[in-house]
């Protein structure tokens, strides 16, 4: 095992063992701030389409597949950034992953604001997407490698937080803009952004765990200190992280060979088909389309569309603020629990027929309690145990896997919803999905493991142990 020498670990000045290094701690949120900056730039684009998608599709004549391919550009293009984002993040690290990321951000969003067709905007669409899913891939693994083990949840966390303040920020600008229907400066607003952040990333340091891979070892070092209280508890974590990575990553050959891996990674696909299912992105990309049905007018549903953005926004909070303190599962349980009622009291609204102005209102309520409790409990939390699950030797994968779940499962979501609501009825459309929540819960009691305070080193060795799946945390 490759070791800094002992001069550097004892240096005369170096603070004594228990020390809090405030610096060191400011440190570690900052980078974890500009990391979660991705999720900033996710939430802008999952936002914009809901107020893009009826001045477009009037302007060019789109009929309502087309439409929901406009949508499922992004995520086709998302499930390949998923599903590559593994390799980028090997060769190039963390850091540049994250800034090609941004890069296609740009590009996309520049492109899809100059759009001069259908076929062009899906394909700046597909662009947009390619970075979201290097984002949703590599941001969560970025962060749960710089974070303290008991700062983890709320770190991971603070991405889905930056997301929902992009959504929020895209509703209430398109709010402003619906009115004339200038869908060309909803997608600029996306884009400004983006090229601010390629900048901010070049800033960050790359991952300790990701320089010891790479033998990199007095790098690691180096950032490491900086990111910790001492230089002999940086010395600590880093000779862990060493003797984990002792085992190399394998991959598609541990997937064949080995049972456990194939637990873990079916637990992380699992937990992303849940929270895809649960059916939030159906308010994220139609929330105007829905609030249609429930019979506001086009300046309500947007303004109640930035109501419900802001709302998102504030219930992460809870996730962040007690995922660490509560545990992932307690604050699941609850999140499901209120998606379920909600949608099912909501699809009794909608079929008896939103006629009046208490039910409208209630209509409205029943969806801002469903984005609370999925803001609260699987929008973040389903990230953060997916970043901890997975063993080393085929960490790489079982992130990409679970991450290209999560974009499959979206797209089948987003380009279907609206065939569903024409097929089905809007009632029989919640009715599904208030099933769907219901599910979830009996899915959480029996396999999702408690990982609050729990190293990733102690869950891998449960797991490749033989340990149940719901056993492996406390």
């Amino acid at each position: 095992m490759k070791t800094v020498s002992d001069q550097e670990v004892t240096a005369p000045d170096a603070p004594a063992e228990g020390h809090v290094n405030k610096v060191a701690r400011r440190r570690v949120l900052a980078v974890c701030l500009i990391a979660s900056l991705a999720g900033l730039m996710c939430g802008l684009d999952i936002g914009v389409i809901s107020g893009v998608l009826k001045p477009f599709g009037t302007q060019f004549h789109v009929s309502t597949g087309l439409l929901e391919w406009v949508v499922g550009g992004m995520l086709v293009g998302a499930t390949i950034g998923a599903l590559t984002g593994g390799t980028l993040c090997n060769h190039l690290g963390r850091k540049y992953t994250l800034t090609i990321a941004a890069f296609l951000f740009a590009v996309g969003a520049f492109g899809s604001a100059a759009s001069w067709s259908v076929a062009s905007m899906i394909a700046c669409r597909v662009l947009v997407g390619l970075g979201m899913g290097l984002s949703d891939f590599t941001t969560p693994q970025y962060l749960s490698e710089i974070a303290r083990k008991e700062q983890r949840g709320a770190m991971v966390s603070t991405y889905q937080l930056l997301k929902t303040i992009g959504i929020f920020l895209a509703f209430f600008s398109n709010s402003w803009l619906s009115p004339s229907g200038a869908w060309r400066t909803m997608l600029i607003v996306e884009a400004i952004p983006a090229v601010l952040f390629l900048g901010a990333f070049l800033f960050l340091p790359q991952s300790p765990r990701w320089l010891v891979m790479r033998g990199h070892w007095e790098h690691a070092f180096e950032v490491m200190t900086n990111l910790r209280d001492t230089s002999s508890s940086a010395q600590r974590e880093l000779e862990a992280i060493d003797e984990q990575l002792q085992t190399k990553q394998e991959g598609w050959k541990l997937l064949r060979r080995n049972s456990n891996f194939r637990r873990s990674v079916g637990l992380g696909m699992l937990l992303q088909i849940m929270q895809q299912f649960a059916g939030i992105n159906i308010i994220m990309y139609y929330a105007p389309r829905i609030l249609e049905a429930a019979h506001f007018d086009l300046t309500a549903q947007m303004w109640c569309t930035a109501l419900i953005g802001l709302v998102n926004v504030l219930m992460t909070f809870v996730a962040i603020g007690y995922s660490d303190r509560w545990g992932r599962k307690p604050i699941l349980y609850m999140g499901y629990a209120s998606m379920a009622l909600s949608m099912a009291i909501l699809a009794v609204i909608l079929y008896v027929g939103p006629s009046s102005l208490a039910l409208q209102l209630s209509a409205l309520a029943l969806i801002i309690v469903f984005v609370g409790g999925f803001a609260m409990s699987a929008g973040p939390l389903m990230w953060v145990i997916c970043s901890e699950i997975q063993p080393n030797a085929g960490r790489n994968l079982g992130i990409s896997i679970s991450t290209g779940t999560n974009m499959l499962s979206n797209l089948f979501i987003g380009t279907t919803f609206l065939t569903m609501l024409e097929e089905l009825g809007s009632s029989n459309t919640f009715w599904v999905f208030a099933s769907f929540n219901a599910l979830a819960i009996i899915l959480i009691y029996l396999f999702v493991p408690e990982t609050k305070d729990v190293s990733l080193e102690t869950i891998e060795k449960r797991l490749m142990s033989g340990v149940k799946l719901r056993q492996l945390g406390k």
